[in-house]
């Protein structure tokens, strides 16, 4: 290895690990600050909390590598070309790509890391935390309620539309579902809001009610089909919840381990493909049932059975309704429309279950080729920060970060409003975790074409006089 060659990639390297250490220690701050309620003042172990942000910092990865080689590859031949560096390094004969072979061998090996930590890694991080935080939740009652959803907490189940307050303590549109022994659900509860208070001495969670009514179903020995209920309206109601067997909690327990996020990409493509199969089995299903339960086939072979004076023609426009009397076509009618608004509805349900079918096998699809697209990108990022940082002529951590940042978050909101759109199916999931690499590689390649040539594409130089003479005149 010639001395250049050492030169620019030990300052290559240096500006990575700096840069790397100072990204990580940001993003560590920042998920400390989002979940600094969940886990600060709850009694919760150190170690436990420092499990959580082991857990989590692989997934931190995914945005900080990519960003560091972006930052780090601009910043280094900013340098250069500021300090008529790379200019002498072209004038002894080594062009602007061949200054870049050993940082390539070197991003191509952070590439292969990088898939390691996407295919292996981050699954297993992902499986770790995911189960950390359930035995969280289990720990803090206020974190298994989710907005929208029936949560169980002891013998409850429980649905509001919002939290919000200190700690997301109050309640909003609350709805309580209350078990029994045996397992019956024979008490409803509803109110307009609601407050969870949790007494850490006697280990009770208080759940206080406002403004609702309380239904609970009365037993009786007779099978009636409308079974007698009694409805209770209350101003304000308190439910008390034992909170000792919750907080008996293991938090080495993992029994969580179905979710696409814990996949491997071997893995991701078994379940793409037994989802798929299972989607078309249900929607073939469907449509059979479907078409049985408008009586379409039922009611044409009976016609055709029943109907010796009248025969059915392909070629002859048959209105059989005039075949009955006018109090029979009459009750056909009802019964007609009766069924299509029964249809109508049917097919609307299973549209929306259908849907979310196809988001869960989209959002396999996209997390498989995340695991190729994103170690990919550092790749991309690496041939658009080179160009980009000797184009710019400048170095230090103003003009370079402002420009890595704005090119990083186009690359950034690009991939993740083309990820959101293959969830939905808008997208094809392939496009979806590969356009921001489709987009932004040719412009590196064509950057590393107009820098080579030493072409100005971004002289600021050169604008700002432009800018200056405009503002004079």
């Amino acid at each position: 290895m010639k001395i250049i060659d050492k030169f620019i990639l030990k300052s290559y390297t240096t500006k990575f690990i700096s840069f790397f250490i100072l990204l990580m220690f940001v993003f560590i701050f920042q998920t400390v600050w989002m979940f600094i309620d969940d886990l600060a003042g709850k009694e919760i172990d150190l170690s436990v909390v420092f499990k959580f942000l082991i857990f989590y910092c692989p997934k931190l990865l995914v945005l900080v590598i990519p960003l560091t080689v972006l930052l780090s590859s601009i910043m280094v031949y900013g340098e250069l070309s500021e300090n008529y560096e790379l200019a002498a390094i072209k004038s002894s004969g080594k062009s602007l790509l061949e200054s870049t072979k050993f940082i390539f061998v070197f991003n191509l090996m952070l590439t292969v890391l990088m898939f390691f930590v996407c295919n292996n890694l981050i699954p297993l991080a992902e499986f770790k935390s995911y189960n950390l935080r359930k035995n969280l939740a289990k720990v803090k009652p206020s974190l298994a309620v989710s907005e929208g959803l029936f949560n169980r907490i002891g013998n409850i189940n429980i649905k509001v539309d919002k939290k919000y307050g200190n700690d997301n303590a109050k309640l909003e549109n609350v709805l309580i579902h209350k078990i029994s022994q045996n397992n019956e659900n024979n008490i409803v509860i509803k109110s307009k809001s609601g407050k969870l208070i949790a007494d850490e001495v006697e280990n009770f969670l208080r759940i206080t009610l406002e403004d609702g009514y309380r239904y609970e179903e009365i037993k009786s020995n007779k099978n009636n089909i409308n079974k007698p209920s009694t409805k209770i309206f209350f101003d304000n109601h308190t439910l008390y919840i034992d909170l000792r067997k919750i907080y008996d909690v293991d938090f080495s327990d993992e029994k969580y381990s179905n979710t696409f996020r814990m996949q491997n990409f071997k893995q991701l493509g078994q379940s793409v493909d037994s989802l798929s199969d299972k989607f078309e089995k249900d929607y073939s299903s469907f449509s059979k049932n479907f078409y049985d339960r408008t009586g379409i086939s039922n009611f044409q072979n009976n016609y055709k059975k029943n109907s010796s004076s009248v025969e059915l023609s392909l070629n002859e426009n048959i209105n059989i309704i005039n075949n009955y009397d006018y109090a029979t076509q009459q009750s056909i009618l009802a019964a007609i429309e009766n069924n299509i608004s029964n249809q109508k509805n049917n097919l609307k349900s299973q549209k929306a279950a259908f849907f979310i079918k196809k988001k869960l096998i989209n959002l396999h699809k996209v997390s498989y080729h995340d695991k190729y697209a994103i170690p990919f990108s550092i790749i991309v990022l690496l041939i658009l920060g080179i160009p980009l940082g000797s184009l710019i002529r400048k170095g230090g951590f103003g003009l370079p970060v402002v420009i890595a940042l704005l090119f990083f978050l186009s690359f950034h909101f690009i991939g993740t409003f083309a990820r959101n759109a293959a969830e939905d199916g808008s997208l094809s999931p392939i496009l979806g975790s590969w356009l921001s690499n489709l987009i932004f590689f040719p412009l590196g390649l064509y950057l590393i074409v107009q820098a080579s040539s030493d072409k100005d594409v971004l002289n600021i130089d050169d604008k700002l006089k432009d800018f200056k003479k405009i503002i004079s005149k």
